[in-house]
């Protein structure tokens, strides 16, 4: 394994020497830097031509000019990482320090939703293959494919954020609005259970009149503008988690898990006003890490008490069921900062932004308030990438899928007589994974790349702003830095794949090979 791995490195490195040679001289070659000061009338453009070529070494040839830019390269390898200077003199490595944090809080969390909403629909649309849910999220992923990231960015920004905004004004659902949300809501469940004919109307006719109701009682009592879940809600929500997890975990079948879990929702609500007690009195980062350890540490401790054997799928179950809950207690928190945060100057009643990655005006002394204006700059990108990338995961997922039911030790597991859920989720699952991986891997290494379109609608400046402003301004050092970011990122990635491959399915032992 380990030469392996030294192999593959070599090669690696081979292949960033070469790709970054050639796209260096491409490069080079394909613009003048200072063909607008060449053409320019002004006094002192021949002066600073003389200062631009000196700095930025014009006067070497590409060629040789390359290895002087991949001597400071190397002195990553001494501590002395050099990606020279941008053409407005400032060190890129700067520049790229202050745009990598941007993007990665920009993309992590879109495709961290993307995998998980896409590889969960798609498992779904495979299981049911050519039912109407199968059909109406096949319909929903080609189109969204199809559609261009920008114009989607634009359409949240009008809906989502100008419109909403409006609406907060007054937040009072209007009867054609309440109307559609009730249908769309009836149809998209109706389509997720399935069933008969009879049945799916009746649960359409549920859900639409539930939905309706509901609508129209948070506009009643302002939930809008005052939102919360408080400790009921998150207990009843509580118990649907650890239902879920359990079924999707070990199965409703295994007893001590879902008692393991419903005692951890039961746990969850007597800890809610403790838990608000420590959000008031002493809202940081780290407490919030520490409560998170506690939730993950009281998970295992009840699920060991009520698994007597096989303890690890309970304590998984139990952790899981949880840390989710958790997180809900945090969403109500968060829900309780709004109606302060829309009260503040620096937001005026309208809370959507639809351009920048932070609010300037606003007091970041108060936890609270600075971590919910962080979230809801994210809101309309994150949402604008997950619909773009989630349709690549379902189709993907669901295709592949279907290929591995059909395998022959699918049909032998399900001959044996094991659950359907233990051959979809212990077999088939892990083996769908295999071909996944490689996606997920890259689409990882891809996030420091960033979202060139997406940072552009959105005035968000990451990655992707730095390589545009380098394209077009030819500003060499500038886009080699992200180049050789991105690219050594991508290469890295299709190793770490090939080794997990070897962690997904037993049968393949990287560097086995002769």
């Amino acid at each position: 394994m380990f030469a392996y791995i030294m192999r593959r490195l070599g090669i690696l490195l081979v292949i960033l020497f070469g790709s970054s040679f050639i796209l260096y001289n491409l490069a080079a070659i394909s613009g003048d830097p200072l063909e607008g000061l060449r053409t320019s009338s002004e006094p002192s453009a021949k002066q600073q031509i003389i200062t631009l070529t000196r700095e930025l070494q014009l006067n070497v040839p590409p060629p040789l000019r390359y290895f002087i830019w991949l001597r400071g390269i190397l002195g990553l390898f001494v501590g002395h990482l050099d990606f020279g200077n941008a053409r407005n003199g400032q060190q890129v490595s700067g520049l790229v320090q202050h745009a990598i944090p941007v993007t990665i809080r920009l993309v992590t969390m879109a495709t961290i939703v993307a995998i998980v909403l896409g590889i969960t629909v798609g498992i779904v649309t495979a299981l049911r293959q050519y039912s109407r849910f199968d059909y109406a999220m096949t319909f929903v992923s080609f189109l969204m494919y199809s559609l261009p990231v920008f114009w989607v960015a634009v359409l949240l920004k009008q809906y989502l954020a100008i419109r909403f905004n409006t609406f907060l004004a007054n937040p009072s659902v209007p009867l054609g609005w309440n109307i559609a949300f009730s249908v769309v809501s009836g149809i998209f469940w109706a389509g997720v259970i399935s069933g008969s004919r009879t049945r799916v109307f009746q649960i359409f006719a549920a859900v639409a009149v539930g939905t309706g109701a509901l609508l129209e009682a948070l506009s009643l009592l302002k939930w809008f503008t005052h939102p919360g879940l408080g400790p009921i809600v998150i207990f009843g929500a509580g118990i649907g988690i650890a239902y879920g997890v359990t079924q999707l975990s070990v199965g409703l079948h295994n007893k001590s898990a879902l008692r393991a879990s419903q005692v951890m929702a039961l746990l969850g609500l007597i800890s809610y006003y403790p838990a608000q007690y420590f959000f008031k009195h002493s809202p940081h980062v780290s407490t919030l890490l520490l409560m998170a350890l506690l939730t993950l540490g009281l998970g295992a401790a009840v699920g060991r008490f009520f698994a007597k054997i096989d303890r690890g799928p309970v304590v998984r179950t139990t952790m899981i069921t949880g840390f989710v809950i958790s997180l809900l207690m945090l969403l109500d928190r968060l829900m309780q900062t709004w109606a302060p945060y829309m009260a503040t100057d620096a937001v005026n009643g309208r809370p959507v932004p639809t351009i920048g990655q932070a609010n300037s005006l606003l007091d970041q002394s108060d936890f609270w308030l600075s971590t919910l204006d962080t979230l809801m700059h994210l809101i309309l990108p994150t949402i604008a990438l997950t619909l773009i990338s989630f349709a690549g995961y379902v189709r993907f997922t669901r295709g592949t899928l279907l290929d591995v039911l059909n395998a022959d030790y699918i049909r032998t597991a399900r001959a044996k007589g094991l659950t359907e859920r233990t051959v979809i989720m212990r077999h088939a699952f892990r083996n769908t994974l295999i071909p996944l991986t490689t996606i997920i891997v890259v689409d990882f290494a891809g996030i420091i790349g960033g979202a060139i379109i997406t940072e552009s609608v959105f005035g968000w400046v990451g990655m992707g702003t730095l390589f545009r402003q380098a394209i077009g301004s030819f500003d060499l050092n500038l886009l080699m830095a992200v180049f050789f970011i991105t690219a050594s990122l991508s290469v890295l990635a299709n190793l770490i794949a090939d080794l997990l491959y070897s962690a997904l399915d037993p049968r393949i032992r990287v560097g086995a090979g002769k």
